[in-house]
């Protein structure tokens, strides 16, 4: 029940900071896009875009939110509530997750995308993944200026390889890069199949790590979380 409340008290918080709002203006935004592109082009942009929006936006944003409850002091009062690290941490992927996947199978749709389920479990699955990577970056930093610095390499490292598999290079070592995985799935490609082991042991080291810095940043705020 905790963790429902707090997954219900992040839509709450993601609403009234407008996140909804933006998603919204570039999910239309991207729709008129596809919906003007050549027939031949539709698949591949509406991958690269759901890849580089619904799902990449959860490390941007989870860094906005991480930034936004310091200084609203919310970190403080959840540092010394009864509410555990891993709760904090799935309401955040749960809570962005569910933004991307309508964000994302909106997109989907106006590409005519083929198979449905498997494009959104690629989103959420790239949600969640830069989710974590947005989370385990935010907690170590105390300024968006500190932020975006640390968040832009990680962007080009994270997507470079996806985006030049998604156009041909399509070396199957590629799909050891978790992003390659997921762009995979939200392509229509069945390559993932064999690689879903690694991207199994991608999100539990990330996830590991995202749990670490969180329990480190609610101790320096007096509380102790396991």
């Amino acid at each position: 029940m905790r963790l429902i409340n707090l997954i219900y008290g992040d839509i709450k918080f993601q609403f009234k900071y407008g996140f909804y709002f933006i998603y919204a203006i570039f999910t239309i935004m991207y729709i008129s896009i596809i919906l003007f592109l050549p027939l031949e082009w539709k698949e591949k942009a509406a991958a690269v875009l759901i890849f580089s929006d619904p799902s990449a936006m959860g490390l941007f944003f989870m860094g906005a939110i991480v930034l936004l409850e310091k200084s609203e002091r919310v970190l403080s009062t959840i540092a010394v509530s009864p509410v555990r690290a891993d709760e904090y941490i799935i309401s955040k992927v749960v809570s962005l997750g569910i933004i991307s996947a309508i964000s994302g199978a909106s997109i989907a749709l106006s590409a005519d995308a083929k198979n449905m389920l498997i494009v959104i479990t690629g989103v959420i699955a790239g949600s969640a993944l830069f989710t974590l990577i947005g989370l385990i970056v935010a907690v170590n930093i105390n300024s968006l200026n500190q932020f975006v610095t640390a968040a832009v390499p990680i962007e080009i490292i994270i997507f470079t390889p996806p985006i030049l598999y998604l156009l041909g290079y399509d070396n199957k070592l590629m799909l050891l890069h978790p992003g390659c995985i997921i762009i995979s799935m939200i392509s229509g490609s069945s390559d993932y199949i064999l690689f879903l082991p690694v991207f199994i042991i991608w999100f539990l080291f990330l996830y590991k790590m995202a749990r670490i810095n969180a329990i480190k940043m609610f101790q320096s705020l007096g509380g102790i979380k396991l």
